[in-house]
């Protein structure tokens, strides 16, 4: 594996969500473990699985793996809550407790926890301690979107406080930062160092996967980051041509990467896995050549007549209001983007007033869609956009009154990268209201990013009961919406694999401490329900049944499961088969 030549300190996997950066990375840091390095391996996922790989619970503390591999997950939703403490605990009990609960509140929203994330990040980027005890840290990130405005941060907030030193932000005054300005330079170094540093990218040989790598390493580079390294994750094994399900996988993904343009030089390619890479023996057997071999399957054998219920079986139920909100939530990679313009198109053809739009920076609604003629309106929550949108309609509102001076400091302070959380959730707000009189189909962003747009919701939410007064009773929030069943439906997609549904289950709670429960279970990309005839498809087939079978029995009021297509889900003759294949 050529990204494994001379490894530095740092390396950061990236990528498209559901390309195995996770198994990845996890591999990596077992194979190096187990060639006498020592490895710390470290999510910044905010829906990280590294503990469901490794099986066994992880969190926020050093946690010993292996001989040589201990594991760290950095957990936005504690890390924030550590930080509201460092800021709040001081004047608890010296001032009020309603100043107190008021500065409380003010910390509560999406843009405390993405800080409170990074300042983790950056300790481990800039610890001198570290080095000395470990060979090597890995870092397993969040999706692209995600992990770039991670790594963009700390040249976000140094440009910050060098216009604003005095100012505030919404994490409170700026002194506190001031402080981490060292920091936040001192890992820009680190980053853009390759003696220290090295970005590995991953893909999967899929037209999409691959347009976004090369995204990617684009706007790496933008921000200082080299990218050289690229892995392309599950190829289709030569050998299984005899399978018609097989020989179409292969021959799309071979076209997929004759036509892809790829910068980067270093390029490993990995096979597809007839196991999945749960426990540390299958991880052993990820590379070619591993030492370890994946578990046998022998006992899995499929029920005698197995039947699931299909997506056209969802639909009449799913179209029944005539108007509403309708999101598909999920971990990165499992097709969500798919699922809701196929939904769209489908509502749409049966009449039905729609419009599709999605939260996710690296979705790709318009390519999927393909050439449609029906009467559909699409929009996009694109952060720099609704950032900017923000900015303007404050500095043309509140900073037309206000004199030289006022309107700059006004413009300082809208360069926080705070202001990006208010835009977006104004954003999101107005399809949330739009759901009045149409279908809004929603593909939201990976589960981690997702549940923070639902955090800073709920903060919003909380943020009006505290002030609502009697005459205010009337008001309705989003959350309101959201968790209203006759207004929102929310369809989780996962795949029939076993860490993409623990990560469903994780979402399906968190929605429901929150007092969202998701309408659906959508399964997608099943085997099981294609009747493969490739031995190493058959086997895949198989493992999926527990999975199929547990959703089924435990977790969702309802479900489909879709099939793995031969073709690629693209433009809307596919897109209709998803969805009314009976």
């Amino acid at each position: 594996m050529r990204f494994l030549n001379d490894c530095p300190l740092f390396l950061f996997f990236t990528g498209k969500g559901g390309v195995g950066k996770t198994s990845l990375a996890c591999a990596t840091a077992v194979w190096l473990a187990d060639h006498g390095q020592r490895v710390l391996l470290v999510s910044t996922d905010p829906a990280s699985n590294v503990g469901q790989v490794f099986g066994q619970t992880i969190g926020g503390h050093i946690t010993p793996i292996l001989d040589g591999l201990q594991a760290l997950e950095i957990d936005p939703l504690v890390a924030a809550q550590v930080y509201r403490e460092r800021v709040v605990g001081p004047v608890r009990g010296v001032l009020p407790d309603a100043v107190v609960r008021g500065i409380e509140e003010q910390l509560s929203g999406a843009c405390t926890t993405e800080i409170a994330a990074f300042d983790e990040f950056t300790d481990l980027l800039t610890d001198d301690e570290l080095p000395k005890r470990f060979d090597h840290i890995l870092f397993d990130t969040a999706p692209t979107g995600h992990t770039i405005r991670l790594l963009q941060l700390p040249g976000a907030w140094s440009g910050f406080l060098d216009a604003n030193p005095d100012g505030a932000s919404c994490l409170g005054p700026l002194a506190g930062l001031e402080k981490q300005r060292h920091r936040y330079r001192a890992a820009l170094e680190v980053l853009g160092d390759e003696r220290r540093s090295r970005m590995v990218l991953v893909t999967r040989p899929q037209n999409a996967a691959l347009g976004e790598v090369t995204r990617t390493a684009q706007e790496l580079q933008a921000i200082g980051i080299q990218t050289r390294f690229l892995v392309i994750n599950g190829c289709m094994p030569v050998g299984q041509e005899g399978d018609p399900l097989a020989r179409a996988i292969r021959q799309r993904e071979q076209e997929a990467l004759a036509t892809a343009t790829l910068s980067m030089a270093e390029r490993d390619q990995l096979p597809l896995r007839p196991f999945n890479l749960v426990g540390i023996p299958a991880l052993r057997a990820f590379f070619p050549g591993g030492e370890g071999e994946g578990p046998a399957d022998s006992a899995l054998e499929p029920e005698e007549g197995i039947a699931f219920p299909v997506m056209a079986s969802l639909m009449e139920p799913l179209a029944a209001p005539g108007r509403g909100l309708i999101l598909l939530m999920g971990k990165g990679g499992v097709g969500k983007t798919t699922l809701a313009v196929a939904i769209a198109v489908a509502l749409s053809r049966s009449g039905h007033a729609v419009h599709l739009s999605t939260s996710d920076p690296a979705s790709h609604l318009e390519q999927t869609l393909g050439q449609y003629g029906g009467q559909m309106t699409m929009s996009r929550i694109d952060p720099r956009v609704e950032t900017e949108r923000y900015r303007q309609e404050i500095l043309t509102g509140k900073g037309a009154s206000l004199d030289a001076q006022g309107r700059a400091m006004l413009e300082e302070d809208l360069r926080s990268p705070c202001t990006e959380e208010i835009a977006v959730f104004q954003a999101f707000s107005k399809l949330v209201d739009l759901a009045s009189t149409q279908f809004v189909v929603m593909d939201t962003a990976p589960t981690g990013h997702t549940l923070l747009l639902l955090d800073a919701t709920g903060a919003y939410h909380r943020e009006v009961e505290r002030h609502q007064s009697q005459a205010e009773e009337g008001v309705t929030t989003p959350m309101m919406r959201l968790r209203d069943p006759d207004w929102t439906r929310v369809l989780v997609v996962t795949l029939p694999e076993t860490t993409p549904v623990l990560e469903a289950v994780a979402l399906q709670e968190e929605l429901r401490r929150a007092g969202i429960h998701p309408w659906a279970w959508l399964v997608n990309q099943s085997l099981a329900v294609s009747a493969p005839t490739s031995p190493l498809l058959q086997q895949r087939a198989r493992r999926e049944l527990p999975q199929l079978e547990l959703i089924r029995d435990r977790y969702a009021t309802r479900m489909a499961v879709l099939p793995l297509l031969p073709g690629e889900p693209v433009g809307q003759l596919l897109l209709q088969e998803l969805v009314t294949a009976r």
